[in-house]
């Protein structure tokens, strides 16, 4: 058995591997579980860590050191890649008063910070963990670890104290909209959401047994309406179509009807009769349906797109098209005409090739050809994030020039490449898939070997005083700014629960928070506001981190 005991417990890179990978197949395997609807999916991984290394599990420092780092740069570039489409077009009318709001959230819990730093004994750098755990944010307490490196300061405190805050940052954002909810919001207001995209989307077909639209238009159909849908599909004496705002309806028409599941039984009775065959399984082929239309994926890439309305296109008309679903930031919004394009935007089309291929020139779809993911740029994007956190930056005021390392200066450059690269006619995109692979893959990796490090002092630091204090602290700093900017934003800014909720849930950085939220809310609004202040407040809190520790140490 020498070789099993070598294999975890003597140092080596293979001995490296082996616990890295373990610790994060267990953590997220337990990550899938889901309590009273909450789960902490790959934050798991963070506390397996932290038990392995309670536990006396431990791997040379320097892979240890190695695989966080390089962890920590594949998460925080392929982030940037995600939300850089996005990030500028953020700053137009619609998204201007969210980030604002969102912006009070990240500066009330800096200040917070702050405060708590000079009116308590625990130090700066403990007190940045604090906030990163408070805040959820994961890349914001690499950046300040690798500031305190850069000081030559020690980097073991802030991870520490940032897992003794993590657990409550996570559910403090839940509470705190509840509270907001139960004492601030009646449910009429709930009951009635601002603009309802429906999400999650949810595909059901119909069959047009309703007199009472026999004979008129799906414009028609639709503006007596008050429920969000697309009509995908419609076949009729055989023939399959995808129909205009002018098709008439007739009896015995079936429909494919993009809509969201709470909407069903008020299409049912609006058309006649659901069919029961279910259109949401995950290995549906869509174009093996019927061989007159394909379905398929296409990417706005066009910036001059970019923050147009759908309806403004003209694409059904035109081109005799539908566009059923748009992901944007991993969230799925349905295709209503009200909705405002961004670059970067999956856009799921229906119709015959000859058409979608023109429709691909409207919206650009560089990234047709990506069927694979484009790893040339993914590492030279690297390089020159790693190379931009390097420059040494000067303010008045501050004994040591500021960089932005290896979190700010990939997730930087990502940012930029997501979005100015198709305008440079650079493919630059990953598929959405291998988008997802490289930031589980990093991620993971960062926090098992987070876990690790902070492992071996967490349990008795959480029952010793300053643990308990640190938690209190976290906790205050994870509550009061999201109910003090979640009551400006209902009473002063007048904008309705469920944005609210996901403005709150955005600006931490919060996903189980936002699941929490869509869960108990109608129509999509907690899910279009977290992603669009999710960019901003990500980028800021990477910065903002690094930046306390240089003007306050």
């Amino acid at each position: 058995m020498e070789w099993l005991d070598s294999l975890f417990f003597v140092p080596s890179a293979v001995q490296s591997v082996v616990i890295i990978s373990l610790i994060s197949a267990i953590g997220l395997s337990l990550g899938k579980i889901h309590i009273a609807g909450i789960s902490l999916g790959v934050t798991f991984v963070f506390f397996i860590g932290i038990l392995a290394g309670h536990l006396g599990l431990a791997i040379d420092p320097q892979m240890l050191n190695y695989a966080e780092t390089f962890g920590l740069v594949i998460f925080v570039y392929a982030l940037g890649l995600q939300v850089g489409p996005g990030f500028f077009s953020l700053f137009r009318k619609g998204g201007i008063s969210l980030n604002l709001l969102a912006l009070g959230v990240v500066f009330l819990g800096t200040l917070m910070t702050v405060v708590f730093h000079l009116t308590t004994e625990v130090s700066l750098p403990d007190m940045v963990g604090i906030l990163c755990g408070a805040t959820t944010n994961t890349p914001a307490l690499g950046a300040a670890q690798q500031t305190l490196k850069q000081m030559g300061m020690p980097a073991n405190g802030p991870a520490l104290s940032c897992a003794v805050a993590y657990p409550l940052g996570v559910v403090g954002v839940i509470l705190a909209i509840l509270v907001v909810r139960k004492i601030f919001v009646s449910e009429k207001d709930i009951e009635t959401p601002g603009h309802d995209h429906s999400n999650p989307t949810f595909i059901a077909e119909f069959q047009v047994h309703n007199p009472g639209i026999y004979g008129k238009s799906i414009k028609e159909i639709a503006h007596f309406s008050n429920k969000k849908f697309v009509i995908s599909r419609l076949w009729r004496d055989g023939n399959v179509t995808i129909p205009t705002s002018d098709k008439i309806l007739k009896d015995g028409d079936r429909l494919l009807v993009i809509t969201s599941e709470k909407d069903v039984d008020a299409l049912t009775a609006l058309f006649g009769e659901h069919e029961n065959k279910d259109w949401n399984k995950e290995d549906i082929d869509w174009n093996a349906i019927d061989s007159q239309l394909i379905s398929q994926r296409i990417v706005v890439t066009r910036p001059e797109i970019n923050g147009k309305k759908l309806s403004s296109l003209r694409l059904r008309n035109h081109y005799g098209i539908n566009i059923s679903r748009v992901y944007r930031s991993g969230v799925q919004l349905l295709a209503t005409p009200d909705l405002i394009l961004q670059m970067g935007d999956r856009l799921t089309v229906v119709g015959e090739a000859a058409a979608i291929h023109n429709v691909e020139k409207v919206l650009g779809n560089a990234v047709k050809s990506l069927k694979e993911p484009n790893l040339v740029a993914v590492f030279i994007g690297m390089v020159l994030g790693l190379a931009l956190g390097a420059i040494p930056l000067s303010f008045p005021g501050m004994s040591t020039p500021v960089k932005l390392g290896i979190a700010g200066g990939p997730i930087i450059v990502g940012i930029l490449i997501g979005s100015f690269g198709p305008r440079l006619h650079m493919i630059t995109y990953t598929t959405r898939s291998a988008n997802l692979m490289l930031r589980a893959m990093g991620l993971s990796m960062y926090l098992a070997c987070l876990g690790l490090d902070a492992g071996s002092h967490f349990f008795e630091t959480v029952i010793r005083p300053e643990g308990l204090l640190w938690i209190v602290l976290g906790f205050a700093i994870t509550f009061v700014p999201v109910v003090i900017m979640a009551l400006v934003s209902l009473k002063i800014m007048k904008i309705d629960y469920g944005s609210v909720a996901g403005m709150a849930c955005g600006s931490m950085a919060n996903p189980m928070a936002l699941n929490y939220a869509n869960d108990t809310l109608p129509g999509d609004n907690p899910s279009v506001a977290y992603a669009t202040v999710y960019p901003l407040c990500m980028f800021l809190r990477v910065i903002i981190a690094q930046v306390i520790l240089m003007f306050f140490i």
